[in-house]
């Protein structure tokens, strides 16, 4: 489904800012895979999403999806077949369109050329986003003439979910979505979201802070440090795994301590 091969990125090369962001990274992701990515502060977690997306062109390496080498296909070609939410709910979204004609915009994207740029929307599309609307359980589905910027965060990350998913996406990237949430509103967008990749059967990759997260959600967990996936655990093998495992684990591999705050903190919490 999602084959990366020794994928390499460095920023500002030859100069005092030079930054290696990836280094010789390869993955494999089988379809209809949930993996979740913890890793270091700078470990390249939203680099490799950046990558993934087309938001620059890595330096070597191929990633390839369904078997096409997408490794140089632009981003805004991706993004007709790669869903992507970001940790901040204001981006995704126009806040000046209604929430219906963001539906649409995200609705033809996915349909790439297949649907004209200047198609207007329907009574069967209004129906449709409709439908989707309600199951996100938040009223929207009466609120379509509304701007998206009057919508509350939880809000307005749901309604980015929705329309990463309206088309289902051969791939599904999740940057911690809902780490600017409260902790009520970001466990029903997290619910939400499991259920639309389970229900859809969509491969999916997300970036958590979380370590709770990382090791219920989905069926696999990866840890990144200094831009290499450093651990691989699925099915079985990651079902023994505690937090403190995990934690072990990294040090061992990588010879030095967690250095992520949030993680840290959300592993003492138990949240």
């Amino acid at each position: 489904m999602l084959e990366i091969n020794g994928v390499s990125k460095t920023f500002h090369p030859g100069t005092v800012n030079e930054k290696k962001a990836l280094s010789g990274l390869s993955l494999t992701m089988k379809d209809g895979d949930f993996a979740t990515i913890v890793g270091s502060n700078g470990a390249g977690k939203s680099t490799l999403f950046n990558a993934i997306a087309g938001s620059f062109y890595v330096d070597e390496g191929s990633i390839r999806l369904d078997g096409e080498d997408i490794t140089f296909v632009p981003e805004h070609r991706r993004s007709e077949y790669i869903g992507r939410l970001f940790q901040d709910p204001l981006m995704g979204t126009a806040p000046h369109m209604t929430i219906e004609e963001n539906l649409m915009v995200a609705y033809l994207r996915a349909h790439g050329k297949k649907k004209g740029i200047f198609s207007r929307t329907t009574k069967k599309d209004r129906e449709f986003f409709r439908e989707q609307l309600a199951q996100l359980d938040m009223g929207l589905e009466d609120r379509m003439e509304n701007p998206v910027g009057l919508l509350s965060g939880g809000q307005r990350q749901a309604l980015t979910l929705l329309m990463a998913t309206v088309v289902t996406p051969r791939l599904l990237l999740l940057d911690e979505h809902t780490a600017a949430l409260d902790p009520a509103t970001a466990e029903k967008v997290l619910q939400l979201t499991e259920r639309v990749v389970r229900e859809r059967q969509i491969t999916c990759l997300m970036v958590t802070h979380n370590m709770n997260q990382a090791l219920a959600l989905g069926n696999r967990t990866l840890m990144m440090n200094d831009g290499r996936i450093v651990f691989d655990a699925a099915d079985e093998q990651r079902e023994q795994l505690t937090v403190a495992d995990l934690l072990k684990k990294f040090a061992e591999d990588t010879g030095e301590a967690f250095n992520n705050d949030r993680i840290l903190l959300s592993t003492e919490a138990g949240n």
